[in-house]
């Protein structure tokens, strides 16, 4: 059973394996509509089927529950069953080089209990430069029977501002560190951070190649940025709750047990103006 990443030899050696499932989440935060989409159908990976960050792998948006809300379990399970994850299936997803999208889909399968799901480390670039098989053939549905076990526990925004007094919960914010420091935010309304958050981009998290870094290195940089915190305190955030869970995965390659994630994160916190930002560092 893969549980954090594959390599393009090991996938394509299972490639037409029944009990795999390849899953193609790419994605573009600026072009959020057709680019995903587009590029799949210009070429994926054989047999991987496609999923939107936006129309599959979140809820609808009500303008104060963030920019990639978190479905309930029911209507993630039921997206998964569709493509043709079944409890004994090993999914791999990948999407176009860095996880940094394809992140939220290993998240939210292992989320609901499913923990054979790994990524495809390098993504679809590395997919390509090592000559891989492409193909723009669209696989018919597999739909499958997919009941999640009991979700993962995540933290909510009421738990962390109450934690804020004490500082007892320790948060980590994959954002980019100018976004981090409020010197910049492209994609919410107000800059800045939660209060006591600490910066762990989640490009920190990958060699220049954009494959991961191994996991003696994460571990000893996680060790470095956590301290002595205690992992049940530990909960992750970002933007929207998809580069978090990039750093859930590197945590889960290091060796460390499950932590939490703020699935609705910044652009969720400051929908509501009573909850205090803070800048700098």
């Amino acid at each position: 059973m893969q549980t954090t990443l594959v390599t393009p030899a090991l996938l394509a050696h299972h490639l037409g394996d029944p009990h795999w499932i390849v899953l193609d989440i790419r994605h573009d935060l600026m072009h959020p509509e057709r680019w995903g989409e587009d590029q799949y159908r210009a070429g994926h990976v054989p047999g991987a089927a496609f999923l939107h960050l936006d129309r599959d792998l979140s809820a609808p948006k009500t303008g104060r529950n963030g920019r990639h809300p978190l479905p309930s379990a029911y209507h993630a399970a039921a997206t998964f069953a569709r493509v043709g994850v079944a409890p004994e299936t090993q999914v791999v997803v990948y999407d176009q080089n860095n996880g940094m999208y394809a992140s939220r889909a290993w998240w939210m399968l292992r989320w609901l209990g499913h923990r054979a799901v790994a990524l495809l480390d390098g993504g679809f670039d590395r997919w390509v430069r090592e000559s891989r098989p492409v193909t723009t053939d669209v696989p018919s549905p597999r739909e499958t029977s997919f009941t999640p076990s009991k979700p993962l526990p995540v933290a909510d925004a009421r738990e962390i501002l109450a934690s804020l007094p004490k500082r007892d919960l320790v948060v980590i914010d994959a954002r980019a560190p100018e976004r981090f420091r409020g010197e910049t935010e492209p994609l919410d309304p107000v800059a800045g951070h939660i209060p006591g958050a600490r910066n762990r981009p989640y490009a920190a998290n990958l060699d220049i190649d954009g494959t991961f870094k191994d996991a003696h290195t994460l571990r000893r940089e996680f060790d470095e940025l956590l301290g002595n915190a205690k992992l049940d305190r530990v909960v992750h955030q970002c933007g929207s709750g998809v580069t978090s869970c990039h750093n859930v995965l590197a945590m889960a390659i290091a060796g460390y047990p499950e932590t939490r994630l703020y699935p609705g994160s910044w652009s969720e916190w400051v929908a509501d103006p009573t909850r205090p930002v803070a800048t700098g560092r």
